[in-house]
């Protein structure tokens, strides 16, 4: 029994360690590959690729609105603006609708993806922040910890709460999934998580001060927010709210 016993401890102490390795946050920098006009008219909620297409949901009361955007030029292809009662969040598609959050109006909105003419409105019980999209189910997040797992009518299906080392990670803004993670804007900061969508763990940052230089800043200039992968070329794109520049980013893992 006693020999059993070592065993079990053993056991326990190895299964202990490997969840410790695995528990390890891995950190990144980025490298700017390429840098493109941005509207510093555009106060960035929401921006997603679909169908070869960049989407960007912008807020601001009096300025909130979405666009299809020319990458090249920053200008807004197709653009929808909203009554001035309106801050508009995050946005993304699903299946044949676009669906677009509100920050405090307790609303969200559904169109036509292909068409932008509107659907329908559903009533939200949150705040609206992040918006993205696994595939099967909305993803949103509201300022907390907190990140909604919900049905194509914002019924919840679940949620998770995102940590790092143990710890909840306040102000999750801006989402993108990708290879099956959620990316998170921390706002207010120079900082992207890289979630577990299973258990809300944070399996790595991405430290991206210093992305837009200081002579492109004025004082408008507001935080960075906008997370985009282009799901047929893999390359990843990220900007913020009132800025000059939209950039095509890799990663560079941190050595220690």
């Amino acid at each position: 029994m006693k020999k059993i016993a070592r065993i079990s401890v053993l056991i326990a102490l190895m299964l202990g360690l490997c969840s410790c390795v695995e528990a390890k946050v891995r950190e990144y920098g980025i490298k700017v590959i390429k840098e493109y006009p941005h509207d510093n008219t555009s106060y960035t909620q929401g921006l997603f690729f679909h169908g070869g297409k960049l989407y960007e949901s912008t807020g601001q009361y009096g300025e909130s609105s979405f666009r299809i955007v020319d990458l090249e030029t920053g200008k807004a292809l197709e653009r929808m603006d909203f009554g001035s009662k309106y801050f508009v969040e995050g946005s993304v598609i699903l299946g044949d609708n676009l669906y677009i959050l509100t920050w405090l109006n307790k609303v969200a909105f559904v169109y036509d993806s292909h068409t932008l003419k509107y659907k329908s409105a559903y009533s939200y019980p949150r705040e609206g922040w992040g918006l993205t999209t696994d595939g099967k189910s909305l993803i949103a997040s509201d300022g907390s910890a907190t990140l909604f797992f919900m049905d194509p009518a914002f019924q919840i299906q679940r949620t998770v709460t995102v940590r790092k080392d143990g710890r909840a990670v306040r102000d999750i803004n801006e989402l993108e999934y990708i290879d099956g993670k959620i990316w998170a804007n921390v706002y207010m900061t120079d900082l992207i998580l890289i979630i577990n969508p299973q258990d809300g763990r944070v399996e790595a940052t991405i430290d991206c001060s210093g992305l837009l230089p200081e002579s492109l800043r004025e004082p408008e200039t507001d935080v960075l927010n906008g997370i985009a992968c282009h799901p047929e070329t893999g390359k990843l794109y990220l900007t913020g709210k009132y800025w000059k520049r939209l950039y095509e980013v890799e990663l560079v893992e941190k050595k220690h």
